[in-house]
C-alpha cells in the first residue's frame, strides 16, 4: 500500500514533469497561435483528468472572448462563438480573477446556465455533442495587471474528478501561458514600432529623393521655356523643336514619377482592384514597343510572340502598366541604346513574358532587393537614372495580385532580363477581384 507521503511525492513529481514539458513547449520558436495550440495539447496529455479544453482570450475590439486554441473541440467552429463578459465559466473566472473548480455535472450546468443559445449551439457543434462536461477547472490567464483570458479544462467522463490541488497546478499553467502571450505581444509591439520608425525614415528619404528628382525636370522645363521666351534671340526651327522635345521629355519624366506614387498609394491601402477581360498580350507588347520608338532613336524594340500565343484573362490597365514599368527600366539602364526584346512563351497553365535589354546590368548583390520600394540600382558613378525606385515594386504587386510571379536575371555589362508569369485563366470566380498586396 502506497503511503500518503509517497503519494504526495509522486503527485509533486508528476506536476514538475508536466510543468517542465509545458514550459519547453512555450519556449519553442513558433507564432503565438501555433504555440497556444501546442501547449494546450500538451496540457491535455499530461493532465490525467482533462479530456478537452480551450484557451479563450479577451478581444477588446470584439468585446468578447474568442477561442485561441482548443483540444477536443473543433477550433474552427468554436471560433464562431462570442462569449460576453461574465458569460459561462470563462466569463465568471475572468471577472473573479481566480481559478475555479466545478467538480460535478450540476456545478458545471449552473456555471453555464447564462450561456446564450447562440453560443450553446456553437459549443455543441464544436464538441460534436450536446452533452455538458462532467467537471471543469478554469484559471484566469494574467500577467501582472494584464488579464488576457481564461484556460478551461474539462472532463467528459462522469467517473473522473479534478482533485482540489489541481487548482494551483492549473493556475500555474495559466500563468506560464500568460507570460508567453505577454512576451509575444511585446515582441509584436516592438516589431510594429520598428517598422513604423523604418517607414517614417523611408518616407522622409523618399520625399527628399522625390524633391530632388522632380526639381531636375522642372529645371529643364523652366530653362528651355525661358529660352524660348527670350525676345532678343531668334531661335531656328530646329532649335525650337529641340527645346520643345526636351520639355516634353521632362514632362514625361514628371508624369511617370507622379503615376508611380499614385499607384503605390493604391497598393499600400489594398485598393488595387482588378477588372478582368480577355487580353491579347502581344497587342500590349506592340503598343509599348511603339512608345519606345517614339521616345528613343537609340533603342530598337523587338516583339517576339508565337502565332499560337493564347488569349488570357487579366486587367488590361494594370498589365499595360507592368509592361511600361519594366520597359521603362530597360531604357533607363541601357543609356547607350541597343535591343529591347519583348518575348512571350505559352505553357499549359500560364504564360511567361520576358523583357531583355543590352544595358549596364545589375550586380548579383542587388538582385534580392530589386523589388523593394525606393531601391534603385547604382550601376556606375557616372550614370544618373531619374525615377522613384517604385516601378518594379509596383509591377511585382500587380503580377502577384493576378496570381503570377516576377523575377530577374542579369549580368553586369551585358544586360538584364525581367520575367513574369500570368495564369491563362483568372483565379476565382466573379467579374471583379481585389488584389491583396
Amino acid at each position: 500500500m502506497v503511503s500518503p507521503i509517497n503519494r504526495i511525492r509522486a503527485h509533486v513529481s508528476d506536476e514538475l514533469a508536466a510543468l517542465t514539458e509545458v514550459a519547453k513547449t512555450l519556449t519553442a520558436p513558433a507564432e503565438l497561435p501555433e504555440l497556444l495550440d501546442a501547449v494546450l495539447k500538451t496540457i491535455i496529455r499530461v493532465l490525467e483528468q482533462a479530456d478537452i479544453g480551450a484557451i479563450m482570450l479577451w478581444d477588446q475590439s470584439e468585446g468578447a472572448f474568442l477561442a485561441a486554441a482548443a483540444a477536443g473541440y473543433n477550433l474552427e467552429i468554436l471560433q464562431e462563438s462570442r462569449l460576453h463578459a461574465g458569460e459561462s465559466i470563462t466569463g465568471k473566472v475572468f471577472d473573479e480573477g481566480r481559478a475555479r473548480l466545478f467538480n460535478s455535472a450540476e456545478e458545471v450546468a449552473l456555471a453555464m446556465e447564462n450561456l446564450r443559445p447562440f453560443n450553446r449551439r456553437i459549443v455543441a457543434r464544436a464538441l460534436g455533442s450536446e452533452a455538458l462536461p462532467q467537471a471543469s477547472v478554469a484559471a484566469p490567464i494574467i500577467a501582472g495587471e494584464q488579464k488576457f483570458g481564461v484556460l478551461v479544462l474539462e472532463t467528459l467522463d462522469s467517473h473522473k474528478q479534478f482533485p482540489p490541488e489541481t487548482l494551483a497546478f492549473v493556475q500555474t499553467l495559466a500563468d506560464l501561458i500568460a507570460l508567453a502571450i505577454d512576451r509575444a505581444r511585446s515582441e509584436a509591439r516592438a516589431k510594429a514600432a520598428r517598422e513604423a520608425r523604418q517607414a517614417d525614415r523611408m518616407r522622409a528619404e523618399v520625399m527628399a529623393a522625390l524633391s530632388h528628382e522632380l526639381r531636375m525636370p522642372l529645371a529643364t522645363i523652366k530653362g528651355y521655356a525661358t529660352a524660348l521666351l527670350m525676345d532678343e534671340v531668334q531661335w531656328s526651327d530646329e532649335k525650337r523643336r529641340e527645346f520643345l522635345r526636351q520639355i516634353e521629355e521632362a514632362c514625361n519624366d514628371m508624369e511617370g514619377m507622379i503615376q508611380d506614387i499614385l499607384d503605390t498609394t493604391l497598393i499600400e491601402v489594398n485598393q488595387l482592384r482588378l477588372e478582368y477581360q480577355p487580353l491579347r498580350l502581344v497587342h500590349i507588347a506592340r503598343e509599348i514597343a511603339s512608345e519606345v520608338r517614339r521616345r528613343s532613336d537609340r533603342h530598337r524594340p523587338v516583339v517576339d510572340f508565337p502565332s499560337t500565343f493564347p488569349i488570357i484573362e487579366a486587367d488590361p490597365r494594370w498589365i499595360r502598366q507592368v509592361f511600361r514599368n519594366i520597359v521603362d527600366n530597360a531604357i533607363k539602364y541601357s543609356p547607350n541604346g541597343g535591343l529591347i526584346v519583348i518575348r512571350g512563351e505559352a505553357r499549359p497553365a500560364d504564360v511567361v513574358i520576358s523583357v531583355s535589354d543590352q544595358g549596364v546590368g545589375i550586380p548579383p548583390e542587388n538582385l534580392i532587393t530589386l523589388f523593394e520600394k525606393y531601391f534603385r540600382v547604382r550601376a556606375t558613378s557616372t550614370l544618373h537614372v531619374p525615377g522613384t525606385g517604385l516601378g518594379l515594386p509596383i509591377a511585382r504587386a500587380i503580377i502577384e495580385a493576378h496570381g503570377g510571379r516576377i523575377w530577374v536575371k542579369s549580368k553586369v555589362g551585358e544586360g538584364t532580363t525581367v520575367y513574369f508569369t500570368l495564369p491563362r485563366q483568372r483565379p476565382g470566380n466573379g467579374k471583379e477581384q481585389d488584389g491583396q498586396v
